[in-house]
């Protein structure tokens, strides 16, 4: 990274001098101070201040240096490039070894974004978010989840029993709840910890009728009423659906 190293009869005044130089205010570089001025005694041993004077990084560059800087020191060959819009920083990536850096169900990719979100806002007072791509795996995995989430949302309405998800990242789960948000057939929850928290895609309650005992039952013979016990039906996996469809 370009730098200039200047002395000053003091700190300020050496760093005004480096900035001016570079083309920059004093507030657009970061300054270290090598050595401190010194007035001495007498005139004898007095000493300038001596600083580097470095051109602040944006956001973007910072965002773009870290992964550049990650990515090389995996030995990946890759494309990196970066845009902001909107207050958003996109990093997108392309290049050989592009599957790499995804890794399984982009836990390799959403890793390397969560990084790279901490180095960007580790100084500032603003958070800015960073958002990371490589061969568009984000949208292809989007329209994935959205038909997963209708498939699924089709198997629970017929069989009525629940449908728990493989564990997703926040993201993810945001696509299913939202692609099935206005599907009267079924309703979407979250259940568990992070990184295990999951989606259950389960059949929609039907509102009671006021006044109706709760649960269903039959009269006896003395005109009581008496619940009838509800199976509930053990929830499927994903990979158990899978495997069902398969058959």
């Amino acid at each position: 990274m370009e730098y200039l190293e200047r002395y000053g009869d003091t700190v300020e005044a050496a760093t005004k001098l480096a900035a001016d130089e570079l083309g920059l205010s004093v507030d657009e570089v970061e300054v270290e101070v090598l050595e401190e001025a010194k007035k001495g005694f007498l005139g004898l041993g007095a000493k300038q201040a001596f600083v580097r004077v470095t051109p602040k990084q944006s956001p973007e560059g910072l965002a773009l240096a870290f992964v550049e800087d990650i990515t090389s020191k995996m030995g990946l060959e890759l494309n990196i490039s970066s845009s902001e819009e909107d207050g958003i920083i996109y990093i997108d990536i392309d290049g050989k070894d592009s599957g790499t850096i995804i890794g399984k169900r982009g836990q390799t990719l959403d890793s390397l974004q969560y990084l790279t979100n901490l180095a960007v806002n580790k100084n500032t007072d603003k958070y800015v978010k960073v958002v990371i791509n490589a061969e568009n795996y984000r949208e292809k995995r989007e329209s994935t989840l959205e038909q997963l989430a209708i498939r699924l949302a089709g198997k629970v309405s017929k069989t009525k029993r629940a449908v728990r998800l493989e564990p997703m990242n926040p993201y993810e789960r945001k696509v299913i709840h939202t692609t099935l948000q206005d599907d009267v057939r079924v309703n979407t929850r979250s259940e568990g910890d992070e990184p295990y928290r999951r989606v259950v895609i389960e059949v929609r309650k039907l509102p009671r009728e006021k006044g109706r005992e709760k649960g269903r039952g039959r009269f006896g013979k003395d005109n009581k009423f008496r619940k009838e016990p509800v199976n509930e039906t053990p929830a499927e996996t994903v990979e158990e659906v899978v495997e069902s469809d398969n058959e």
